[in-house]
């Protein structure tokens, strides 16, 4: 099918999942990441894509692949893909695909040495994307957002996490008390990031199950939230640097645990 229209109904969704206005699908934007989508087998409910870049082998490729599974395929101009896309400049196809599931459920299977990375009120999708990415390349289990956390399926964090967020199971709108309660549970012992900690982060063991918990960007954890944590583990640093971004962090906190998991095999 070719769209000629600005006004298509199917052009019409895909403004509004962009825009967060439909919670059940999700907006894929890119080759790589529409490939990555495929290939992690989300149920594609419609692929949108420009004529030039299906004049392109691998896109070509691409484009038949998803078309052959997605409930809908249309070809459109480069001008209307723009009227679409979430980006400055269009990257010739969009994907809506079913919201992976994000409940407490994902979470039930974590077996032995569960490492889980807790997200709590990150408001900038790109870290949140990037933290994702770096839980999945360090071998965490699952990832944890909690209510005001930006959401891990947005069009900018999903760019963020470049197809993380499609394998690594993400439970969304978790309380950070209910997520506390729920670890505890488990035998998980939590673990916040904090500037001001005595223990840096080498000095624990992260070899049993762990949830490692990181703040928002510009205040961090309150002490209350910090005093609920079973430990608090800060990073040393050098010079005058008082911190750093929170998806870089997480990454040195979280390979530091893949470190000593290895070393332990």
């Amino acid at each position: 099918m070719h769209i000629t229209s600005r006004d298509n109904s199917l052009l019409r969704q895909a403004r509004a999942v962009r825009d967060g206005k439909t919670k059940d699908l999700i907006f894929i934007e890119g080759l790589r990441l529409c490939e990555e989508a495929f290939r992690s087998r989300l149920s594609i409910e419609a692929i949108i894509y420009s004529k030039q870049l299906a004049k392109k082998e691998r896109a070509a490729a691409v484009i038949e692949q998803l078309a052959d599974v997605a409930k809908r395929a249309a070809s459109v101009s480069e001008k209307l893909l723009e009227s679409i896309s979430y980006t400055k400049t269009p990257q010739g196809i969009v994907a809506l695909a079913k919201r992976p599931e994000s409940s407490e459920a994902v979470l039930s299977n974590l077996g032995d040495r569960a490492l889980l990375v807790v997200m709590h009120q990150i408001n900038n999708p790109v870290n949140v994307g990037a933290i994702i990415r770096t839980a999945e390349a360090a071998g965490a289990s699952a990832a944890i957002a909690t209510l005001n956390t930006s959401d891990p399926f947005s069009p900018k964090a999903l760019r963020g996490a470049m197809g993380s967020a499609f394998r690594l199971p993400i439970w969304v709108g978790a309380t950070y008390e209910g997520i506390i309660s729920w670890c505890r549970k488990r035998k998980i012992e939590t673990v916040c990031a904090d500037a001001d900690s005595e223990l840096s982060f080498t000095e624990i063991e992260w070899t049993p199950s762990r949830a490692l918990i990181v703040g928002p960007e510009s205040i961090g954890l309150s002490p209350t939230e910090i005093e609920k944590a079973d430990q608090c583990v800060r990073i040393p640093m050098k010079g005058s640097v008082e911190s750093l971004n929170v998806s870089v962090a997480t990454g040195i906190l979280l390979f530091e645990a893949a470190r000593q998991r290895q070393k332990q095999k």
